[in-house]
């Protein structure tokens, strides 16, 4: 019995060893991701977009601009003139925190008073907005331990005071970042597999010959194997902002229509690179392990858990080529914000050249695939 076992077990590894395709996966996959996410994933947040108002405009008030700057928590990126300009950096998500120094700073400090500064932080990713809180009060501390050790300020128990405020998620529910995010990712999970599975599953049923001798043209075939899935992926948004909406009361503070019309260009990559994968894949296990070599990326890099400013330089290079970065601006923008394309537009048109790109190149392969 064992040697009738032991002799299916070698023409087992004789016939993977035989399979270019899948022994590629199964030494490569493992050391691309292990290499890629041991370097690019950490719970440390560090590098927090920074905008600054300096309205006192002094060396008091530029000596505390500079503890912020000295630390590896915060990088001070901006420097506004009013409030204005700081609610369109934190909307746009160039910047995540804001240092507001009022203009009576100084005046506060040579009299021996306390000096307010105003300390606003983006909610909408309660990790990196919490740990931002924590540093900024310990910054602001740490200069008023500091003034108070030159006897400037001896008789004052607290030399500045920081007066925060969490915009867009004051209650820093954790919830009202990863549920937007969800949208995008199961979205992309769900037609990138569906979809990679449509050609590979043809040519394992041998229908491919079939579909080759109909009187269809292959551009047809193309678009009459996409609308099913489109239909699906618009079904499956619907799905979970409902369910988010219903049973998790997440709010939808932006332009519903908006976000359903920016998702087609998202889908343009996900049913394109998942009609790609079904071309180069021979088996429907070969575009199941090419498909997670997609989605794994795309799950630790895109900024679903990490913010992407706080990952190393590398991982923000790969981050920068995978389009659920950009379609995670857009619904958290969307949905958590409120925001419209005036502040979109860059990660639209970013998305739609992705897509567009990812669809054309799919297609010459499955026209070649079907010749």
């Amino acid at each position: 019995m064992w040697q009738r076992i032991i002799s299916i077990i070698v023409k087992e590894f004789i016939q993977l060893s035989r399979d270019r395709r899948t022994m590629a996966m199964i030494v490569v996959i493992p050391i691309i991701q292990m290499s890629i996410f041991g370097y690019a994933l950490s719970t440390d947040i560090k590098d927090v977009s920074l905008v600054v108002w300096d309205a006192s405009n002094t060396p008091e008030s530029r000596e505390l601009t500079e503890s912020f700057r000295q630390t590896e928590f915060f990088s001070v990126n901006f420097y506004a003139a009013d409030y204005d300009d700081i609610a369109q950096r934190i909307e746009s998500g160039d910047a995540k925190a804001v240092l507001v120094i009022p203009p009576e700073y100084s005046h506060h400090l040579h009299r021996g008073e306390t000096a307010p500064v105003q300390f606003f932080t983006d909610g909408s990713e309660p990790t990196a907005g919490i740990q931002a809180l924590a540093n900024a009060s310990l910054i602001v501390q740490a200069k008023g331990a500091e003034l108070m050790a030159k006897d400037q300020l001896s008789n004052l128990a607290l030399p500045i005071s920081l007066q925060p405020r969490i915009w867009y998620n004051p209650a820093m529910q954790s919830s009202i970042f990863y549920l937007p995010g969800l949208v995008g990712l199961i979205l992309q999970m769900l037609t990138v597999m569906l979809t990679a599975f449509a050609i590979v599953r043809e040519r394992e049923n041998g229908t491919i010959e079939q579909l080759n001798v109909t009187p269809l043209r292959r551009g047809e075939l193309i678009v009459g194997k996409l609308i099913p899935y489109i239909i699906i992926a618009y079904v499956q948004v619907i799905l979970i902002l409902t369910t988010a909406v219903l049973i998790f009361s997440m709010p939808i503070r932006g332009n519903l229509l908006l976000l359903l019309s920016l998702t087609s260009l998202f889908l343009m990559f996900s049913l394109g690179i998942g009609l790609f994968i079904s071309t180069i894949s021979r088996t429907q296990f070969q575009a199941m392990q090419a498909s997670v070599l997609v989605l794994l990326p795309s799950i630790l890099l895109s900024g679903f858990i990490f913010p992407v400013e706080s990952m190393p330089k590398l991982a923000q290079w790969v981050s920068a080529i995978l389009p659920l970065t950009y379609y995670l601006r857009i619904v958290r923008g969307i949905v958590v914000k409120g925001i419209g394309i005036e502040y979109l537009w860059q990660d639209t048109v970013i998305l739609a050249a992705m897509g567009v790109f990812t669809l054309i190149i799919a297609a010459s392969r499955v026209r070649k695939s079907l010749a």
